[in-house]
């Protein structure tokens, strides 16, 4: 019955450019074999995410035509036979990362590296470079394997719509940003640096003030995207300003470090100060080391990546980069990155949700808009607008 369905989606084609396209309806099948463990959805909502501009920038080596989006709540309108714990008309938010349920990684809560999605590494999403290959969501309908492992179902079809702006955040940036926070060690009393005021900052600076932290501060050069994290009560400091870094956490903090550092920028990073035009991709890592009190953590859920034909020098385009790691080694830090195990917190950010124990989407300032309005969304976004843009395919964001 599905099968009569068109399909369109939101695709690469080159550097720069993305397009609205008629793509295949999905089949619950995995190349050659039958998805029993599947579910095809009709897309309620999708984002645009900071990582997708990576790829659309050019400075990573998807291929053209490839679909994006990872960042995906639907709601269910075929099941896979196996399929035992969801039925048709669930809606339910996709955890961008892939994962088989199965494998030694995701029976230790480890579901962004599952050893069983993606034959070049460990670790899948939809629609994204190097990930397994598997069709993104930023289209009409989408196909989610191992589903009854994977998805998580609101409680109430109808209550999901009404806060859908919200809960549609659970698919990445909320727990991306929760998880960044987490592994910064960040707790209540605690003083936090927030890199970057993106969506993944803004959802990280949220989430700090969620863990109980008594001071969150975000840094970044973008005005607007400053005065958004300033709206929920976050101290900001202008990267673009001279000066150093120890000497603005002062001004504001009364000491010159912090103890919870969490990066949201990633491998694009630019310089600060007078050079703040120019890209540094470790420009962040080092700053990191240098204002993290001893002994703290520093968590990065910023992406980087292992090929960057984009880079600034031969080094950085391999992953290599120039960080003061002896800095940090002295100062007995530890490190986390990789992609955040969504699984590990959708389910309690989303009772946060459901209680109004925060308000994420006024955080990251949600603007719905129609997939034919994407690829203007993907311009505005990459302009630097202080805004989440969330795609509502078929209009049923009320």
């Amino acid at each position: 019955m599905c099968a009569i369905h068109g399909n369109r989606g939101v695709v690469y084609t080159g550097p720069g450019k993305v397009e609205v396209q008629s793509i295949a309806f999905p089949e619950l099948s995995l190349g050659n074999r039958a998805c029993h463990h599947g579910v095809i959805l009709k897309v309620v909502s999708t984002n645009i995410c900071g990582s997708d501009q990576h790829m659309v920038r050019g400075r990573t080596t998807a291929p053209s035509g490839l679909v994006l989006g990872h960042e995906i709540t639907g709601q269910i309108i075929e099941c896979g036979r196996d399929v035992e714990f969801l039925k048709v008309g669930d809606i339910v938010s996709v955890p961008f990362n892939i994962a088989c349920g199965r494998c030694r990684n995701c029976k230790e809560g480890k579901t962004g590296i599952c050893l069983n999605v993606n034959p070049a590494r460990p670790g899948a999403a939809y629609g994204y470079v190097d990930m397994g290959g598997w069709v993104g969501g930023q289209s009409e309908y989408v196909m989610v394997p191992y589903a009854d492992f994977n998805l998580l179902k609101f409680p109430d079809p109808n209550q999901a719509l009404e806060k859908i702006r919200d809960l549609t955040l659970l698919s990445d940036i909320f727990p991306t940003g929760f998880h960044g926070c987490v592994t910064a060690g960040v707790g209540p009393g605690s003083t936090v640096y927030i890199a970057g005021a993106g969506p993944v900052g803004l959802a990280a600076a949220a989430s700090a003030q969620l863990l109980g932290a008594a001071c969150v501060i975000v840094g970044d050069m973008n005005p607007e995207r400053l005065a958004q994290a300033r709206s929920f009560g976050c101290e900001t400091i202008d990267l673009r300003e001279d000066g150093s870094m120890e000497d603005k956490l002062e001004v504001i903090l009364g000491e010159r470090e912090v103890d919870a550092f969490v990066d949201c920028v990633g491998f694009e990073a630019h310089a600060c100060g007078c050079n703040h035009g120019k890209e540094a991709p470790a420009t962040v890592l080092n700053s990191a080391m240098q204002v993290t009190r001893a002994g703290g953590q520093i968590g990065i859920p910023g992406l980087y990546v292992t090929e960057d034909p984009g880079a600034v020098d031969e080094a950085a385009r391999e992953g290599a980069l120039s960080m003061r790691f002896g800095l940090g080694w002295a100062k007995s830090h530890s490190f986390h990155t990789g992609q955040c195990p969504v699984m590990k917190y959708h389910r309690p950010l989303m009772q946060a949700i459901l209680f109004d124990k925060v308000q994420i989407a006024k955080a990251v300032n949600v603007q719905v808009i129609s997939l034919d309005q994407a690829v203007q969304g993907y311009a505005d976004f990459d302009g630097g607008v202080a805004k989440k843009f969330v795609i509502d395919p078929h209009g049923m964001v009320a």
